[in-house]
């Protein structure tokens, strides 16, 4: 399909795209306008990684997960509920989206709510909420051995206050009672050095996670500084078993003070030890927690995001010309009639000989009275000029053997075929001729109803030699002469195909200038019988009637029985089409507008055929 045919199909249908583009449009634009408003705000924070982690070391699929993570856990129920509480008003998880910027480490939060201020009020008490949550998590991992630690280092200060008081009194007594006392702390301390070593050995550094790793190393730091700690209980067991009494027999008071100072010593030892510990376990916390910080507050939406008319509209107007149009261009390709002469010479493979206007019905009337021959009512109009053209190339067709008998026809039924041959008839009588149309439609003859005549005696009553006299006159103009139809035979075809018929012919092409002959549509047997006995045949294309199939079987039938087309006159032709001759209305020729039709009484205008010089064919 070419440009041309695109920009037609557009000029034809514009209408229709036009109004369903407006009323999609329109809709469109009504329907978005009738919604409620939504509001939209959005926040941005950032999951940076603990500060004691390699980020060279750290795959990209850990940090995808772990970003994932915290967007499944800022849209939680728990989450969502907290924060429900806290503003004191619902939110709906429906309401919010959560989406990573691109592969960095950034995250958008982003509410949809109907109140503009609460979206933004959301998205900040999430994040915030989200923040409090991560501190509280991280702070969990650390808890037991953090209390542990805190428990040892009180007891190491119980101990060293109670040794301070007891130095100026120290007795056989207070040495077993350490030596319990230490005891106790010796099966503790083995007992959670046990435990740690068991906590350790559970670990498979092979398929242990991250969290499981960092676990076990925190396992191994403790069992490095419990063990350290039991080695100097276990010293101090040693110094109390093995002195057992005062080192100083000569003073031993002054023995079993020193003795006591270095205890307290020991104590002091494990008390700053306990604290190193507590002070390394609070490093190792901070730099294994990963940290979400907010970097971009969410502001309070000034206009709605949804709906959106304007948009909405052109966006279903544009649909709307889309689908149309699809339809349109699916409806013409599904078409296969025969719109242009374009498409009729390409398709049928014959030169097209003459472009038809649609005549108006409106101008086929004259006096209340139907008349089918235009070019004699509206001798300058361009229908009539396209006839003239149509009669010029008839006559320079072949200089050597003029066309003399024409049979016109058509594919089907109601595209003008009637029309064409009155409208030839006449045209060709003005140019000074004469001109003899037969009606030989003898199945539904319109020729006497076009042209206004009487159809008692005509072709067929002719033939079987009825009458003579059934050459009537066209109007006023005496170069046109008409042989309707007559009585409908039972039987056309053999009438048409008697060796009487042909002699008819050949007898006024010998009386006549011309002979014009409307036939039955090319499908009918007459109308191939006809074809074989004429100089030329016009075949008939109505334009966006005439079926493609239809009019090439036709075509078909009349070169298989040897028939001479010469030509197609596509009839009809829209105004609109460049093929349509609206150039004509400036010309007008004054010699034949004289010559214009007048309808007279029937009876008036029959002529006898002996007195023409047509002699009848009884034998």
């Amino acid at each position: 399909m070419d440009i041309r045919r695109i920009l037609y199909l557009l000029k034809r249908w514009s209408w229709l795209l036009i109004i369903v583009t407006l009323i999609s449009g329109v809709a469109g634009y009504y329907f978005s306008s009738q919604q409620t408003p939504m509001y939209r705000a959005s926040t941005r924070f950032v999951i940076m990684q603990p500060a004691s982690t390699d980020s060279d070391n750290l795959s990209l699929v850990e940090i995808q997960q772990q970003i994932t993570t915290y967007s499944q856990l800022i849209s939680s129920t728990d989450l969502i509920n907290q924060v429900s509480t806290e503003l004191g008003f619902p939110v709906d998880q429906k309401q919010l989206e959560v989406e990573q910027i691109g592969d960095s480490q950034f995250v958008r939060l982003t509410v949809t709510n109907e109140d503009p201020f609460k979206t933004a009020v959301i998205a900040n008490a999430l994040i915030d909420a989200l923040i409090q949550n991560n501190e509280r998590l991280q702070s969990l991992r650390f808890e037991s051995t953090e209390a542990n630690l805190q428990r040892r280092a009180e007891d190491a200060l119980q101990q060293m206050e109670e040794l301070q008081n007891r130095i100026d009194q120290v007795t056989e007594k207070n040495v077993q009672e350490q030596l319990i006392t230490v005891q106790s702390e010796i099966e503790t301390l083995q007992s959670q050095v046990t435990d740690l070593e068991l906590n350790i050995a559970s670990i498979d550094p092979l398929y242990a996670t991250d969290e499981e790793l960092q676990q076990r190393i925190q396992f191994q730091a403790e069992l490095g500084q419990t063990q350290s700690i039991l080695d100097l209980y276990q010293e101090l067991y040693t110094q109390l078993v093995v002195l057992g009494k005062p080192i100083d027999q000569e003073n031993p008071s002054s023995r079993q003070s020193d003795r006591l100072e270095r205890t307290l010593s020991l104590y002091e030892q494990i008390y700053f030890s306990t604290l190193n510990s507590l002070e390394a376990l609070n490093l190792a916390r901070d730099q294994n927690k990963p940290t979400v910080a907010q970097i971009e507050a969410a502001a309070v939406p000034v206009e709605p995001f949804f709906p959106r008319p304007i948009e909405t509209g052109l966006l279903y107007g544009a649909v709307g010309l889309f689908a149309v149009g699809g339809l349109v261009f699916l409806i013409e390709y599904l078409d296969d009639t025969i719109r242009t002469p374009d498409e009729a010479e390409q398709i049928l493979g014959q030169p097209v000989i003459g472009t038809i206007g649609d005549i108006n019905s409106s101008l086929l009337k004259r006096g209340g009275k139907k008349s089918g021959v235009h070019v004699a009512n509206q001798p300058r109009s361009p229908i009539a000029e396209a006839f003239r053209s149509l009669r010029t190339k008839l006559e320079f067709y072949n200089i050597d053997q003029p066309l003399k008998v024409l049979l016109v026809t058509s594919a089907g039924l109601e595209e003008g075929k009637t029309t064409v041959a009155a409208n030839l008839a006449a045209i060709m009588a003005n140019n000074n001729k004469n001109v003899l149309l037969i009606d030989a439609d003898m199945r539904k003859p319109k020729i006497h109803t076009h042209l206004g005549l009487s159809n008692r005696y005509g072709l067929s009553d002719l033939i079987l030699g009825r009458s003579a006299s059934v050459v009537q006159r066209a109007g006023s103009n005496k170069k046109f002469s008409v042989v309707t139809s007559g009585s409908i035979p039972p039987n056309p075809s053999e009438l048409l195909a008697s060796e009487k018929f042909t002699r008819i012919i050949d007898k006024v092409s010998q009386q006549f200038d011309m002979v014009v002959i409307d036939s039955p549509p090319g499908f009918v047997t007459d109308a191939q019988i006809l074809g074989t006995k004429v100089d030329g045949v016009i075949f008939v294309i109505r334009a966006g009637k005439t079926r493609a199939n239809i009019a090439r079987m036709s075509l078909d039938e009349f070169n298989r029985v040897g028939a001479k087309v010469v030509g197609l006159v596509m009839n009809r032709v829209p105004r609109n089409q460049r093929y349509y001759y609206g150039g004509y209305q400036y010309y007008g020729l004054k010699g034949e507008v004289n010559a214009a039709y007048d309808q007279g009484d029937p009876s008036e205008n029959t002529v006898d055929l002996q007195k023409e010089g047509i002699q009848r064919m009884d034998n």
